[in-house]
């Protein structure tokens, strides 16, 4: 049988999707942070076979989640600023993008995920936040999200955005920031997936983020600011993009 080939720690750990650069990963091993399996990793130059365990135990930002790196990339990339703002966040998980956007100095944040038992206890206990479980964001309503937001922020998974994002745009106020993340993955279909559920190909990356351009410019009164690659990638090592789009203010 082949050996699997080896390659540099730093470099692995960036191409898993555990940070955002090698010089970061550098940073993480020095510091004695990355593990494979028991054995602690003290040399970023080291080789590892491809396929072999890591692992980060510690971290190397302040949010209850990686998922934060993300929002921060945003908001500093298209000049956002949340404070004062009532948000939506759009399959908040452990509350990564919610704890940024508080951080930040938002005035209050419906955490939204069809999951349960997953936000952090701090921002469970956090009076700004209103903990919406167990909830569907394709059917969300003005019952549930009782005030008009003035920012959507969406890292979900296992949905495509247009069909994850329309009802809570519905629920936004004019002048409104939307800041979601295009995960190819969940965007190309089954059949276009590569191996491990990651998708490599460049074109289709180009084709999705088109495509989803051209759905938001296609909402009534809502314009697209820009699209960046994340700063990090996602657990399975796929590339992902942030879109930022602005509501008209007039309307």
């Amino acid at each position: 049988m082949k050996k699997p080939r080896k390659q540099r720690i730093d470099q692995l750990l960036v191409e898993r999707g555990l940070v955002e650069s090698r010089s970061r990963a550098q940073a993480m091993i020095m510091a004695g942070l990355v593990y494979s399996d028991t054995r602690r990793i003290d040399k970023p130059g080291q080789t590892l076979p491809e396929d072999a365990p890591l692992e980060m135990k510690g971290q190397d930002h302040p949010w209850v989640s990686r998922g934060g790196l993300k929002l921060i990339k945003g908001l500093e990339s298209f000049d956002v600023d949340p404070a004062g703002l009532t948000a939506l966040d759009v399959g908040a998980s452990t509350g990564g993008f919610t704890d940024v956007l508080l951080s930040k100095g938002a005035a209050k944040v419906f955490a939204v995920d069809v999951g349960h038992g997953q936000l952090a206890w701090k921002l469970r206990q956090d009076p700004r936040v209103v903990v919406l479980e167990r909830c569907n964001a394709r059917h969300l309503t003005r019952d549930q999200i009782t005030e008009a937001v003035d920012m959507v922020v969406c890292d979900a998974s296992f949905i495509g955005l247009r069909t994850v994002l329309p009802a809570a745009l519905t629920l936004t106020a004019p002048g409104a920031t939307l800041l979601a993340l295009i995960k190819p993955q969940f965007e190309v279909g089954k059949a276009l997936v590569g191996k491990g559920g990651v998708v490599r190909d460049p074109e289709l990356h180009e084709k999705v983020c088109g495509e989803i351009r051209t759905w938001v410019e296609s909402l009534p009164d809502w314009s697209v600011i820009g699209l960046i690659e994340s700063p990090i990638k996602g657990p399975e090592g796929n590339v992902e993009f942030l879109i930022a789009a602005r509501r008209d203010s007039s309307t």
